[in-house]
Order: structure tokens, then C-alpha cells, then sequence
């Protein structure tokens, strides 16, 4: 998840450490020198070593000519080894000549925090050592060997991609199940008890409040929904107080297994009928599977379509042995609104052997199924069989067509 640096206050890259230690850093930055006389704003970022490189620091300097005349350090940390929660100060900092101190508290865990910095001009680069103290813990900063940026080559290094797409003009570059939401980060905690109960999915990883979230005051909020109800929840997701961006976003479906087929032969009234396209669906893979279909269903929250198989395991027949297949599929309009067509995702199947065999049981393994499985040529022909049973078309990724 990323998202936009909006203020053009600040950033660095590494940090602090959550025992007293010394660490070692250096920025490796095109060095730029100041213009003569004039006033402008020069950026230290992307400095590495402190807290095992897991900081994120910024350095903002306003100079007169070679003079600082103010400075504003901005550090996002983990609260603690190997949290990925995390916490953040910004402090305006006193210039004393070379020396840059200041006092503050962390934004989120009200840490009090101290900062007594000195800069030394060292040809093209500048070297800085001193003291962080975060509560109890201090850390001792030497790093030589810093570059500073321009305010244009800063800004220019911040990426704004938080993989959301408001109207998207088809599910080819976004997948019809997920679905993403920006919300302020004071308005995230309600947004996300508000999703309780309901049918959605949240990716967990998303509740993760990076370091560009903190900055820019916004968290991505990533789920999986069912692609029949995504279209109503992102307009009701649009309407909720603190939601600043709602949309498509990257997800299950992968071209390379897609096919687009006609709608007509599937719906009933204005809804796909899913269980006739799943029941034509493990038909043909039963037989390019060469194995009998178990069960069929569609997960309430997300729409994604389990099918089971099982066969006979050849590896060695006089064990009668049971290999059960699991394929995962998705079925949705082709794009957002009226459509004619409908788009079919299928999965690699996941292979797994097991004795169902009668009376007593031999015990296995079957770490490697997986990769095994994958050494299939395109699943047996899976794709291509199911393309001509039904009639579809397979996405042209040169050409970005359907063919």
C-alpha cells in the first residue's frame, strides 16, 4: 500500500533504535550546492543503519546562502523490534550555528522525545552526529557522509499509487472482486467497525499504518468482495464520513487464465447464474483433470468459486491412493455497468494425496504437490478446453485485445 506524500514538509529513510547504541549511517544522494546568497530548502533523506535500516527520516533545511536558518526533522519508526506499528515525530528545530536541538512527543504512543544534533560541512557532503532520545531510549547518531536534495529533486522522488481506480473501463487491469478505500487515518478505526458482519473480506496486511500513510494522514483499506455487490458497497463506501478514494484495485483474476464469454447463455433475468457456468465449468475440467467432480460453491463474501475433484493417485496404483484437486474460479461482468459479457477466472489447480483407502492408513507427505503440479503443461489443456467449450475469447496481453 502506498500513498501520496501531500506535505512538503518533510522525509528521511532510517532511524532510532529501541536501546541506547551508537549507529553508523550514510546518505548516498546527489549532492547539490546552495545557490550564493540566495534563500532555498534542501532536503537529507535516505539514511541508512539506524534501527536495522527501518526508519524512515527526513532532514528539511532552509538556508540563506550556507546558513541554516531553520530545520524541521521528521522520523517514522517502529514502536518497537520488529513491530510493524508505527509511530512518528516532527520537530522545528533551534539552529545554533552547526548545532540543530529540539524537544517534542511522538504523534501516536505521546513518547517524549529530544534531538540534539551538529552538522559539519565536509566538501560536498555533510556529516552529522548527536543524540535521538525516544522515552528512555537514546540513540547515538554518526553519519558522515550526506548528500542533500533540492526541493524539486525531494519532490520529484515522491510516488503517488495507491491502486485505486474510481471507473475503471473493464476488469483487464483491475480485478472485479477487490476493491480498495482511502480513508483519513481519524476516521479509520469507525470505517473499519462498520465492516463487521458484513460480507467483505479485508486484507489484513492493509491495517498496516505504513510510514506514507502517517505523512499524508490517509490509509488504504484493501477487500475482497463479492463482484455483483462491488459497484453498491463502493458507492455506499464513497458516501461514509473520512472516505477520501474508493475503486477497483489489483486482485485475483489474472489475464493469462481469463477467458470473456457471452452473458446470455448464463443469466437468469439481470444475475449470472452461477451454479449452471460452475456445473459447465467442472464438466470440462473433470475430463482435461481426468477426475470425478467432489463439490461446487461460491464463498458469500467474495463470490470466488471452489471446485473439488478427486481420482485415482497413479504414482502407485497398488496403494490405492486418492489425489484431491481444488481449483478456484471467479465469474463477473467484464467491466462496471451494462454488459453482454462475462469474464471466467480459473485457477491453477492444488493438488493434494491422501489413503482414503479402507482400514488402516499409510501416512504421507505431500510438500511438493504443489510444485509438481505446476510442472502440468497449462493444466492439461484446462484454459484452452474450457475457451472452446464455451465458446470465449482469451486476452491478447501484446496487443491488449480480446482475440
Amino acid at each position: 500500500m502506498r500513498a501520496l506524500l501531500v506535505c512538503p514538509t518533510i522525509l528521511l529513510a532510517a532511524l532510532l533504535a529501541g536501546s541506547p547504541h551508537s549507529a553508523s549511517a550514510q546518505m548516498k544522494l546527489s549532492p547539490k550546492a546552495a545557490a550564493p546568497g540566495g534563500t532555498e530548502t534542501r532536503y537529507f533523506t535516505s539514511i541508512d543503519g539506524l534501527m536495522d535500516g527501518n526508519a524512515d527520516v527526513i532532514l528539511k533545511e532552509t538556508r540563506s546562502g550556507k546558513t541554516v536558518t531553520a530545520a524541521v526533522l521528521d522520523v517514522c519508526y517502529p514502536v518497537a523490534k520488529n513491530s510493524d506499528r508505527k509511530d512518528r515525530f516532527v520537530i522545528n528545530l533551534q539552529v545554533a550555528g552547526q548545532t540543530l536541538t529540539g524537544t517534542t512527543q511522538s504523534l501516536g504512543e505521546k513518547a517524549p522525545v529530544t534531538v540534539k544534533l551538529s552538522r559539519k560541512p565536509t566538501g560536498d557532503t555533510f556529516e552529522f552526529r548527536g543524540q535521538i532520545g525516544i522515552g528512555q531510549s537514546v540513540t547515538e547518531v554518526t553519519s558522515p557522509d550526506n548528500s542533500d536534495l533540492s526541493e524539486k529533486e525531494f519532490l520529484d522522488n515522491q510516488t503517488t499509487d495507491d491502486g485505486i481506480t474510481p471507473q475503471p473501463k473493464d476488469f483487464t487491469e483491475v480485478s472485479p472482486e477487490a476493491i480498495a478505500v482511502k480513508v483519513k487515518l481519524d476516521a479509520a478505526t469507525d470505517f473499519l467497525k462498520s465492516l463487521k458482519g458484513q460480507d467483505v473480506e479485508v486484507t489484513l496486511a492493509s491495517l498496516t499504518v505504513g510510514c506514507d500513510a502517517l505523512r499524508a494522514g490517509e490509509q488504504t483499506i484493501n477487500m475482497s468482495v463479492d463482484p455483483e455487490r462491488a459497484a453498491a458497497l463502493l458507492a455506499k463506501f464513497k458516501a461514509t464520513p473520512g472516505v477520501t478514494a474508493a475503486g477497483w484495485t489489483s486482485g485475483m483474476a489474472e489475464m493469462d487464465r481469463t477467458i470473456r464469454i457471452a452473458a446470455a447463455d448464463w443469466r437468469d433475468g439481470d444475475r449470472i447464474n452461477r451454479d449452471k457456468l460452475a456445473a459447465a465449468v467442472a464438466g470440462v475440467l473433470s475430463r482435461t483433470l481426468a477426475a470425478k467432480p467432489v463439490s461446487q460453491g461460491f464463498n458469500p463474501a467474495t463470490g470466488k468459486l471452489k471446485l473439488v475433484f478427486k481420482r485415482p493417485n497413479q504414482d502407485f496404483p497398488a496403494l490405492e491412493l486418492t489425489d484431491t484437486i481444488e481449483v478456484a474460479g471467479l465469474v463477473s461482468a467484464d467491466k462496471p455497468g451494462t454488459t453482454d459479457k462475462l469474464m471466467l477466472w480459473i485457477g491453477s489447480p492444488a493438488t493434494t494425496t491422501a489413503d482414503e483407502s479402507s482400514g488402516a492408513k499409510l501416512n504421507l507427505s505431500d510438500e511438493a504437490a504443489a510444485d509438481e503440479e505446476s510442472d502440468q503443461p497449462d493444466d492439461n489443456g484446462s484454459i484452452e478446453a474450457l475457451t472452446r467449450e464455451l465458446k470465449g475469447q482469451r486476452w491478447d496481453a501484446d496487443k491488449s485485445v480480446w482475440k
